[in-house]
C-alpha cells in the first residue's frame, strides 16, 4: 500500500478550507512540489538582506514580484527579471508564497495585516506568508491566526548571518508555523540557507531572539578584547588571527574583526534593528520573568551608538563606544 506523501497529506488537510470560488480542482490531484514551473513567489522588502536574497530565488528560476517603500532599491531585482507592484497586497494578488522582511514589528504588520493594503488581503487561500523579519512573536501567532482565518498560512522564518550570508545563501533559518507547511517551502529556503524547524507559529521568533542574545554577548566580549590588546601594546591583527582558531573563535570575529580594523563599519546589520531586536528580547525576559544582564548592558551600549546618530552603522560599530569610553582609538589600517 502506498502511503501518501507530507505534501500530499497537507494539501487534503487543506480542501476543506478552500473557498468554493477558489480552484478545489488544483488540489484534488497529485501535487507537485514547488518550483519555478508551478509556484509564483512574491516578496517584500528589498533592503541590505532582502535583495540578495530575493536574487537568489529569480536565479533558481522563480518569477518574483517585489514590492518595496523605495521603489529604487528594487531596481537591481528588476534588472534581474522581476515585476515591481505597487503595494503588498499587490504582489499577493500575483503570488502563491509571499515573502517579506522589513524593519519593525509594525512595518511587519502593515505589509502583511494592513485590510487594504496587506499581503494578507491580497492573497488567495491556500497561499503562504513567509515573514523574514526578527518580530514580535506575538505578533507572529496573530499573523498565523489571520492567515488560518482566511484559509492560508503563515510561517514565522527570521535568518541569521548578516549580509555576508544573504550574498552567499548560508543563512540559518529559523521556521515556526505548521512544520508540513515548511517542509513543503524547502525548494525555497534552500537557495536562501539551512532551514531549522523550531516548533509552532512564534518560535521561529523566539529562536532569533534567543540567537541575538548570544551575539550580543558575544560582540561586546569581540571588541573588548580587542580594546584591551590595544592598550596592552599587541598587534591587534595579530592577536585576533592568534585566538580565531582558539576558544574564543566565533562567527562574529570572523565576520566582523577584520573589517573593524579597517575602519568598515558599514552596515550588514544595521544598529538600529539591533537596538530594536535587543528591546524585544528585554520585553520577553520581563514576560518570562527571567533576568539577564549580559543582554541589558549590550542594549544599553548599542542604545549609547544609536543616540550618538550612529544607527545607520553596522554592528561591529559597537567598537567606537568602548573607544570613547576608554579615550582610546585602533589603528585602523
Amino acid at each position: 500500500m502506498l502511503v501518501p506523501s507530507p505534501l500530499l497529506l497537507h494539501l487534503r488537510s487543506l480542501r476543506h478550507r478552500i473557498p468554493s470560488h477558489f480552484h478545489r480542482s488544483h488540489f484534488m490531484a497529485a501535487p507537485e512540489p514547488i518550483g519555478p514551473s508551478n509556484t509564483r513567489v512574491g516578496w517584500i522588502g528589498t533592503g541590505v538582506m532582502g535583495q540578495s536574497m530575493c536574487a537568489h530565488l529569480i536565479r533558481a528560476g522563480y518569477t518574483l514580484t517585489v514590492f518595496n517603500r523605495t521603489p529604487s532599491k528594487a531596481q537591481p531585482l528588476i534588472d534581474l527579471g522581476a515585476h515591481f507592484a505597487p503595494s503588498p497586497h499587490a504582489v499577493a494578488s500575483g503570488s502563491d508564497v509571499v515573502f517579506s522582511i522589513v524593519g519593525y514589528p509594525s512595518d511587519v504588520r502593515s505589509v502583511l495585516l494592513d485590510p487594504s493594503s496587506g499581503a494578507l488581503s491580497g492573497l488567495r487561500a491556500g497561499g503562504i506568508l513567509v515573514d523574514m523579519t526578527t518580530s514580535e512573536p506575538t505578533l507572529a501567532v496573530e499573523i498565523a491566526a489571520a492567515a488560518a482565518g482566511k484559509g492560508c498560512h503563515s510561517v514565522d522564518a527570521p535568518v541569521s548571518g548578516g549580509d555576508r550570508g544573504a550574498r552567499n545563501g548560508n543563512l540559518a533559518i529559523f521556521a515556526g508555523g505548521d512544520e508540513s507547511t515548511v517542509k513543503i517551502l524547502e525548494p525555497l529556503f534552500s537557495p536562501l540557507g539551512k532551514v531549522n524547524y523550531m516548533g509552532g507559529s512564534g518560535k521561529g521568533q523566539f529562536a532569533k531572539l534567543a540567537n541575538q542574545i548570544t551575539i550580543a554577548s558575544t560582540m561586546v566580549g569581540l571588541v573588548e578584547g580587542m580594546v584591551y590588546a590595544h592598550k596592552a601594546g599587541l598587534d591587534v591583527a595579530l592577536y585576533l588571527d592568534a585566538i580565531s582558531s582558539g576558544a574564543a573563535g566565533s562567527k562574529s570575529l570572523d565576520l566582523y574583526g577584520k573589517r573593524i580594523l579597517k575602519g568598515d563599519l558599514e552596515a550588514g546589520f544595521y544598529v538600529k534593528h539591533f537596538v530594536k531586536d535587543l528591546g524585544i528580547c528585554l520585553k520577553e525576559c520581563q514576560n518570562m520573568g527571567i533576568a539577564l544582564p549580559g543582554l541589558a548592558l549590550a542594549q544599553q551600549l548599542y542604545v549609547s551608538l544609536k543616540a550618538h546618530g550612529e544607527g545607520d552603522l553596522g554592528t561591529q560599530a559597537l567598537i567606537l563606544v568602548l573607544e570613547r569610553l576608554n579615550n582610546v582609538s585602533l589603528a585602523h589600517t
